[in-house]
C-alpha cells in the first residue's frame, strides 16, 4: 500500500475524532440544561447523552458520505444470539471476577444503600457504553479491518482505547494490562458475533452491575451503587484504588476470555 493511502486513512480516523469532538464541543456550549442541575441522576444522563448523540451522528457521516455505504457498521444482525451471548460472557467476565476475589477474602459486601433513579443511573451507563463501543469498534474498527486487516484493526483500535482510559496509568501496570486486555477480548467478540450488539452487552454488565450494584468498578465519581463493597489486602489482588480494574484476578478472566474467544472463532472458521 502506498504512502498516499496510508495518509488517506490516518487522515479518516483523525477526521472523525474531530467531527466528533467538535459536535460535543457544540453541545457543550450549549451547556447543561437549568432544569436538571438539581438532579445529579439525570444530569449525568444529559452528559452521556451527547457524546453518544455526537458519534453517531459522526459514524452516519463517515459511513453513508464518506465511505458510500461501503464500510458496514452492524448492531443487530442476529440479536437473540447475540443478547445471549453478550449476557453469558458479561456474567462470566464479571462474576468470575466478583467469585474469586469474594472466595479468597478480598471482597466483602457490608450494607445496601439507597439509590433514588436507580434506572436513570443504569440508563445513563448504557449510553456511555454505546459511545463507547461506537467510537473503537464502529467506524474506525471497520475503517482499519477493511482497508489493512482484523488484526490491524484489533490493534490499532486497543491503542486508540488504552489511550482514552488515562486513569489506568495513574493506577499502574495491571490496570493498563487489563485495559489492553479487555479491548481485545470485546474485540473478538465482535469479530466473532459480526455485531457491536453483544460487545455492549458485555460491556455494559461490567460498567453497570459492577458500578451500580456491587460498587467494584470505576466510573465517573457521582455514579452510586446499591452496596458498599469493601476491597482490601495487596493492591495486586484488591486493585487499589482502580477497584477490581486495578487487579490480576480481572487480568486473569481477561485472558481467559480472550483464549476462549479464539478458540470459538478458530472453531467457526473450521466451519
Amino acid at each position: 500500500m502506498s504512502l498516499k493511502k496510508h495518509l488517506i486513512i490516518a487522515g479518516k480516523a483523525i477526521a472523525f475524532f474531530a467531527f466528533w469532538v467538535a459536535l460535543m464541543s457544540i453541545f457543550e456550549i450549549l451547556a447543561d440544561p437549568p432544569f436538571l442541575k438539581n438532579n445529579s441522576s439525570f444530569l449525568r444522563l444529559w452528559w452521556e447523552f451527547t457524546p453518544l448523540v455526537s458519534v453517531l451522528l459522526v459514524t452516519v457521516i463517515f459511513v453513508w458520505l464518506v465511505e458510500k455505504n461501503k464500510i458496514k457498521v452492524s448492531i443487530l444482525k442476529n440479536p437473540l444470539r447475540n443478547t445471549v451471548w453478550g449476557v453469558i460472557l458479561g456474567c462470566i467476565w464479571l462474576g468470575g471476577a466478583i467469585f474469586a476475589l469474594s472466595l479468597i477474602g478480598n471482597l466483602t459486601l457490608e450494607d445496601k444503600k439507597d439509590t433514588p433513579y436507580l434506572a436513570v443511573w443504569f440508563l445513563a451507563v448504557l449510553l456511555n457504553v454505546i459511545m463507547q463501543v461506537y467510537l473503537m469498534r464502529g467506524y474506525l474498527f471497520s475503517l482499519f479491518r477493511e482497508k489493512y486487516n482484523t488484526t490491524t484493526a484489533v490493534i490499532i483500535t486497543t491503542i486508540l482505547f488504552t489511550a482514552m482510559h488515562g486513569g489506568a496509568f495513574e493506577a499502574g501496570v495491571v490496570a493498563v494490562l487489563n485495559v489492553v486486555t479487555m479491548s481485545v477480548f470485546v474485540s473478538l467478540l465482535l469479530i466473532y458475533t459480526k455485531s457491536l450488539l453483544a460487545s455492549i452487552i458485555v460491556h455494559f454488565i461490567w460498567n453497570g452491575i459492577g458500578c451500580l450494584v456491587f460498587g467494584v468498578v470505576s466510573l465517573a465519581g457521582d455514579y452510586p451503587s446499591i452496596w458498599n463493597s469493601i476491597i482490601s489486602g495487596s493492591p495486586l489482588l484488591s486493585g487499589g484504588s482502580a477497584k477490581i480494574e486495578g487487579s490480576i484476578i480481572t487480568f486473569i478472566m481477561n485472558v481467559l476470555l480472550i483464549v476462549l474467544m479464539v478458540y470459538l472463532l478458530k472453531k467457526q472458521k473450521a466451519k
